[in-house]
Order: structure tokens, then C-alpha cells, then sequence
């Protein structure tokens, strides 16, 4: 979330509905538009408390995406360190082979998907060296109990990490739909024009401008809210982050290290794959 822009939005907004107001007031009559200021109190009432209702579900519905895409992706992350170790338990050369394209997969993770979920356009393209692995490890032929106990791990924690995988990269692309944004934004329109008619000559301007300010403010800041959670990975404050990943990254290299393997890595600091 960009705070800047955020806090202009919202600045802006409220300075429309306010100088909105305050025309209005001008052909307002003494006491408002309203003869009855208890009833039109009560029926806005019943559309603002709808209008929060359906709010409170959406963010709580995005607020849902973003935790499982925070925690798919720390998932991921754990598994990849875990798949490694698991790894090490196989015959050589797979031990190697595997253990070097997981070091290539987490790069890829970093520096090659999460750009592309920041700008929305990962869609449903697979990590090249998750394929790689599956190639490998039909080369292998446990022998060993140890070695048929790793094999038979790694497949589960290969299933358990696309899954992770899966629902880290749910929510670049959001879980609000279309039809549900235009409803928001037409209520939001109805409150606001609705608002109008309490401009009454006879209350004092500034009072007239906190009320109609306060409302929209509390509304816009609401939605910027849902479509930060609802775009969990744009850059900014409170964007998720590969934090995991790369802490999965620097654990790899120690373990690398403590296991011997010193060979160069079959892909670049990218984790783009090297002739």
C-alpha cells in the first residue's frame, strides 16, 4: 500500500463531498430538505448498517486471501529447506541434483515469480525447475529402507509445497470480483447522495463538513483497505514480501556447505537456468 497516494485519496475525496455539501447548503432550506428529520435519520441509518455489514464480509474475505497467501508462501519456504534435507537421504548423484535445483527454485521464487505477481502477471506459469526435479527424481531407484523413506517423503513434500506454492500465488490475482466492486462503489454513490439532502442553511457550515467528511473518509479509507488485501504483493507498505523465501535461500547455502557440495549451481543468481 502506497501510504502517500492512500492518504491523498482519501484528502481528495473528502474535500469533493464537503465543497459538495456546502453548494448545497447555500439552496438549502432551514432545517434541511427533510420534514421529517427522525425518518430520513432511520432510513439511513438501515443503509449505512447494510452498507458496513457487506463491508465487514468483503474485508474479511480479503483479509482471508491475504493471511493464506502470507502463509502459503512461509509454508513454501519451510519446505523447500525440508525437501532438501530429505534430499541428502538418496543415492548419488540425485542427492546433488535435487538439492541444486531446490537452491535454483527458491532463486526462481525470488527474483523471477514474485516481480511477476507484483505486476499481475504470473497467471498459472510453473516454476521451470519444480519440472526439473520431477525429472530427476525418475532417475531415482531407492535401494536402501533410508533411501525408499526419503523418496517416499519427498513425494509427500512435494505435494504439500505445490500446494503452498498454489495458494501463495492465489492471491495475485485477487479474490473480489468485478460485479462486486461496482456494487461497492454504487452504494458508496447512493450514501453519498443521500447525505446531500441533510444540507440544512440553518446548521453551521463547518459542522455540516465534519459529518459529510467523516463518513466519506471512513468509507474511502475502507475500500483502499480492501484493495490492498484484495492485491496482497504490490510494492509498499504492508506488501507481502519474499522474506521467507530468502531466509530459505541463506539456511540452503549453510547447509550446502555442511553437506560438501561445492559444484556450480546449474542456474544463475536469478535462478534463471545457465547453458
Amino acid at each position: 500500500m502506497n501510504v502517500v497516494w492512500s492518504t491523498l485519496i482519501i484528502i481528495a475525496a473528502v474535500t469533493v463531498a464537503v465543497t459538495a455539501i456546502l453548494v448545497v447548503r447555500r439552496r438549502a432550506p432551514d432545517g434541511g430538505f427533510f420534514h421529517d428529520g427522525d425518518r430520513a435519520a432511520g432510513m439511513f441509518g438501515v443503509l449505512a448498517t447494510g452498507f458496513a455489514l457487506l463491508l465487514g464480509l468483503i474485508v474479511v474475505l480479503a483479509f482471508t486471501s491475504y493471511d493464506e497467501s502470507r502463509s502459503g508462501a512461509e509454508t513454501e519456504a519451510l519446505l523447500v529447506n525440508q525437501q532438501f534435507e530429505t534430499a541428502q537421504f538418496m543415492a548419488a548423484p540425485a542427492s546433488t541434483s535435487l538439492g541444486d535445483q531446490l537452491m535454483c527454485y527458491a532463486r526462481s521464487v525470488v527474483h523471477q515469480e514474485w516481480p511477476r505477481m507484483e505486476d499481475g502477471s504470473l497467471g498459472d506459469a510453473l516454476n521451470p525447475w519444480g519440472i526439473e526435479m520431477f525429472d530427476s527424481l525418475r532417475t531415482v531407484d531407492p535401494e536402501s529402507a533410508s533411501g525408499e523413506a526419503a523418496y517416499s517423503k519427498w513425494l509427500d513434500q512435494t505435494s504439500d509445497r505445490e500446494a503452498a506454492r498454489n495458494d501463495r500465488i492465489h492471491g495475485a490475482v485477487g479474490v473480489i470480483p468485478g460485479p462486486l466492486w461496482l456494487v461497492l462503489l454504487l452504494i458508496a454513490g447512493v450514501i453519498l447522495v443521500f447525505m446531500m439532502f441533510f444540507a440544512d442553511s440553518g446548521e453551521r457550515a463547518v459542522v455540516q463538513g465534519i459529518q459529510v467528511g467523516a463518513v466519506v473518509a471512513v468509507i474511502t479509507a475502507t475500500l483502499l483497505l480492501i484493495v490492498f488485501l484484495d492485491s496482497p504483493y504490490r510494492p509498499g507498505f504492508g506488501g507481502l514480501r519474499p522474506v521467507a523465501m530468502e531466509r530459505a535461500l541463506r539456511i540452503l547455502e549453510e547447509e550446502r556447505a555442511a553437506v560438501g557440495s561445492s559444484a556450480p549451481l546449474p542456474c544463475d543468481e536469478q535462478g534463471v537456468a545457465t547453458p
